[in-house]
């Protein structure tokens, strides 16, 4: 009789999780999963992939005023908020259906309640009280929206994953954030016709990302009609009688809007798992801490994904979780690779970046060369809309490796998917100048960028 009653147990039924219990149970080992809400976790259910589907649904305006100019008559048009979020749960429950089929097909226990730890093997199904033992446990929580409780009337306001289901599509909407889930919202927000205002308490938005694509797109938002508020925070949010909501900020301000939703960043979903029974240390911000190899410091316990506040994107932790099993299950120990990870942002018009922006590799390097191309993409070019595209490279002058590629306009998430894999293989710009361009393609810049359009030498533009 085994010792346990599985061999693996996994902690959260999101991408990572499901990848790596999935992946086991196929394997031949007696697997668990559990999961609270539902299978496919934050990004299927109420992140990237419902997200993306309101990104398309808010640009349609945009490709309606277009068509004019390429000799479309496009007659009256109206959108209808129920329509989309009908459309769009009906395609995450076929998506969770298919999680719950790998997991199934595989051999894998599937429970659908919350798990939490009773100590270093044991698990407590608190939807049924049942418990169970585990040989090795996963934990693949991911995280959640800060709700900011310090905030007076922060319960007024929505979050994301609210924002996913909302009765009906506000009037006004006020965000508070400037990171990307707050940026990608206001953008979807204004297309469908939300009068839409970004509060945000530094002086560029996207502070992490480099500098000319921070200040490239909020120079097209605020061409659109979006209302960035710089250097101000919300201080209270109060309900009127009417429903409506009125805001005051620490600069003094106040409106009224018919929804508030704060993107103030999201944190690690480690309350009440009961690690501290197990004896799994966790960071000050909540986060597990693990080692290179996702463990734990307790020797079967192991974690992955956003839970660990490492990089909170999902192929991230798909990636964690394809290690994790290689290590633990296949005796080839493989440290996550965290370097090079191509990134979009679905604002409109579009982020696609990947490597050192310009300030860190001025930083790193004593020499760096960059090379800028703004231009009108093509597709505008009949049209009277008059967005920029920008392409960037950042190479090091001493050796020509490109070391970061910065993209901002149509479909820039889908060059940076490529450019991803050229900066991994290490490629410079030599290898760029002789690759042939395509013709007539925004991508073309890539490579007829011939020379830089400044160097940095030790931090000084020359």
């Amino acid at each position: 009789m085994a010792a346990y009653d599985f061999d693996l147990f996994v902690i959260g039924g999101g991408s990572g999780g499901v990848r790596a219990g999935r992946l086991a149970a196929a394997m031949g080992k007696r697997v668990g999963v559990a999961e609270e809400y539902r299978f496919g976790g934050t990004c299927v259910i109420r992140g990237c992939v419902p997200k993306k589907l309101f990104v398309y649904a808010s640009s349609f305006p945009e490709h309606f005023e277009d068509a004019t100019g390429y000799g479309w008559s496009v007659g009256e048009t109206k959108f209808d908020w129920n329509t989309l979020i009908a459309n769009k749960d009906k395609e995450i429950e076929r998506l969770e259906g298919l999680y719950q089929k790998g997991l199934d097909g595989n051999g894998a226990k599937m429970f659908k309640s919350r798990a939490e730890l009773v100590d270093q093997h044991t698990i407590c199904l608190t939807a049924t009280g049942e418990t169970v033992t585990a040989e090795k446990i996963l934990v693949a929580t991911g995280g959640r929206p800060n709700p900011m409780s310090d905030l007076e009337g922060h319960e007024h306001c929505i979050s994301s994953n609210e924002a996913f289901h909302l009765e009906q599509l506000p009037e006004s909407i006020l965000i508070a954030g400037g990171g990307y889930i707050a940026v990608e919202f206001a953008n979807i927000f204004h297309g469908l016709g939300v009068r839409t205002t970004l509060i945000y308490r530094g002086n560029e938005i996207l502070s992490r990302f480099d500098k000319d694509l921070r200040s490239n797109l909020q120079e097209a938002m605020i061409t659109k009609g979006i209302d960035i508020q710089f250097s101000d925070t919300i201080s209270k949010v109060e309900k009127n009688a009417d429903g409506k909501l009125s805001v005051t900020t620490k600069a003094g301000n106040n409106a009224e809007y018919s929804q508030v939703m704060l993107a103030l960043g999201r944190i690690a979903n480690t309350d009440g798992l009961g690690l501290e029974k197990a004896g799994v240390e966790v960071s000050s911000r909540g986060a597990i801490i693990i080692d290179e190899y996702s463990k734990t410091n307790i020797d079967n316990i192991y974690a992955l994904g956003d839970v660990t506040d490492k990089v909170q994107l999902t192929p991230v932790a798909i990636h964690e979780a394809m290690c994790f099993l290689e290590t633990v299950y296949k005796d080839n120990p493989i440290s996550p690779d965290h370097e090079l990870i191509p990134t979009a942002v679905f604002s409109q018009p579009e982020i696609g970046t990947v490597g050192m922006s310009e300030e860190e590799a001025a930083k790193a390097f004593s020499e760096i060369e960059v090379y800028k191309a703004q231009f009108r993409p093509m597709r505008h070019t009949l049209t009277e809309r008059q967005d920029k595209m920008m392409v960037k490279l950042v190479v090091n002058s001493a050796d020509r490796k490109v070391l970061g590629a910065h993209i901002l306009g149509p479909d820039a998430g889908e060059l940076v998917q490529v450019l991803g894999i050229t900066l991994k293989a290490g490629c410079t710009k030599d290898d760029f100048d002789r690759t042939m361009a395509v013709h007539p393609s925004a991508s073309e810049e890539l490579v007829t960028m011939y020379s830089p359009s400044y160097r940095i030498k030790n931090g000084e533009r020359v």
